[in-house]
């Protein structure tokens, strides 16, 4: 299988032929996986080097006059970096393009902090109108990125992974949350590459879990829907955690509600390790997920007798983070 990013360079390559308005901009990273688009198209595969705020600014400038600008790097360079160009030469300006990131949260330990970006959705929801899509496979990220660059001139960031689901869902550019399994118990809503982890930690409770690819706009009536009469939602996103809490909240003022917000924690973990022991560290590992999960939605302790938890797994609630290992 490809990976996200593999697949994103295929698919912009080919929009590239085939829309005469999409530009690729560059900031050195990644443009290997343009050069034969670059020899085809000179004019429109553009790198400006390692000078981010240059890359932001070169995409708003080509949106002025037009065209479909389509910017590319890790997302501590795309959002964090140049934000001010972000938020003025797309949102002041009134311009439209599509930030395409890599890295995610911690995609990359060894990078160390500077190549991580947990708080990209979160800062991104200061500003007015963007669309932010959040794949969990590569037919995903295909699908997303397609709409995203046919969006008028719409405002969209995809957030990429080399954490995927073992399967794609059927998800549309529209962004409607899908009903994946149905319980009575309580919602949980995984976003992007969590839903594999999740529906191992749900396996045998009887709870509803939806699938969200995009977080904005939130799908505030899917979750109305879902909830029925027991309000009770935990939101496990593969960034800062609590990052759609205040939506979610918003989906449901007119219902009494208790939501539970997993996803990456604020304290920096300091060791490199791997993705797989940074997941555990944040809690969001099949083991940890299902005592949270059946911690908050009263579902019995995990591992004791009668309940649903696994034999043996000990109990761990909150939002304690454990240090990683060295590798």
């Amino acid at each position: 299988m490809d990976t996200m990013r593999e697949r994103f360079a295929a698919t912009a390559s080919q929009l590239l032929d085939e829309d005469p308005r999409v530009a690729v901009v560059l900031a050195e990273i990644g443009r290997d996986g343009f050069a034969e688009a670059e020899r085809r198209h000179p004019d429109r595969v553009i790198n400006v080097g390692i000078r981010e705020q240059l890359l932001i600014g070169a995409g708003g400038g080509l949106a002025l006059t037009g065209m479909r600008p389509v910017m590319h790097t890790f997302a501590s360079f795309l959002v964090e970096r140049p934000f001010e160009q972000v938020k003025l030469d797309f949102g002041h300006q009134g311009a439209g393009g599509v930030l395409v990131s890599a890295g995610a949260s911690y995609d990359w330990p060894a990078g160390g902090y500077t190549h991580m970006a947990p708080g990209d959705v979160a800062l991104l929801d200061t500003l007015d109108g963007w669309a932010v899509h959040v794949p969990g496979h590569p037919d995903e990220a295909e699908r997303l990125l397609r709409h995203a660059v046919a969006a008028g001139d719409d405002k969209v960031y995809v957030r990429l992974s080399v954490q995927q689901n073992a399967e794609p869902q059927p998800v549309t550019g529209d962004g409607g949350f899908l009903t994946v399994r149905r319980g009575r118990c309580g919602v949980v809503v995984a976003v992007g590459p969590m839903l594999g982890n999740v529906l191992a930690a749900v396996e045998g409770l009887d709870v509803t879990v939806l699938y969200a690819a995009t977080v904005r706009p939130f799908d505030a009536a899917s979750l109305r829907a879902a909830v029925g009469d027991r309000a009770d939602v935990v939101l496990v996103e593969p960034y800062l955690a609590g990052t759609s809490t205040a939506a979610a909240v918003d989906a449901l003022a007119d219902t009494p509600h208790r939501i539970l917000g997993l996803g990456t924690a604020r304290g920096e973990l300091r060791r490199y390790g791997t993705i797989d022991e940074h997941l555990a560290a944040h809690g969001l590992d099949p083991r940890a997920l299902r005592e949270r999960v059946t911690g908050f939605l009263g579902l019995g302790s995990p591992g004791s007798p009668g309940s649903p938890g696994r034999p043996g797994m000990p109990g761990r609630h909150g939002r304690h983070v454990r240090p990683v290992r060295p590798v």
